[in-house]
């Protein structure tokens, strides 16, 4: 693998990472901001997914639909596909709770759910992925 791609998976793996971190800072602070917390686990999940793709060279458009990019991904690991409900599930963080609306932010229960299948997926991603390319 060339050194530019190498770098470019890396970024989007330490950005999926940040994301995660983020989260969990914003969750942990006595006055949380769980609205903001959980739309970082649905960036964290897509970003971790996208790094994969550009590892195994596969476009994709330009999408927030986690979902839509663990399907392009499932034909190089078929165990990507027991991740398509979380996708689904973190999809929606990307913009549910960022504007305000009937419900302005999760309880704890969904955004532990959430935080728990994006450092899931990630992790898997990690484990899918060549050590060389890990943050």
């Amino acid at each position: 693998m060339d050194e530019a791609k190498r770098t470019l998976v890396q970024s989007w793996l330490i950005k999926s990472q940040h994301d995660l971190a983020a989260a969990r800072k914003l969750s942990a602070d006595p006055d949380p901001y769980l609205d903001t917390a959980i739309y970082h686990c649905q960036q964290a999940a897509e970003k971790a997914v996208k790094g994969c793709l550009i590892f195994h060279d596969q476009r994709f458009e330009k999408t927030h639909d986690i979902e839509a990019l663990i399907s392009l991904a499932i034909p190089f690991n078929a165990q990507f596909s027991s991740w398509l409900g979380a996708g689904q599930r973190l999809t929606s963080y990307a913009a549910v709770f960022r504007y305000p609306g009937e419900i302005l932010e999760p309880d704890q229960a969904e955004f532990d759910q959430a935080l728990q299948a994006a450092e899931g997926l990630y992790a898997f991603v990690l484990s899918s992925l060549p050590a060389e390319v890990h943050p």
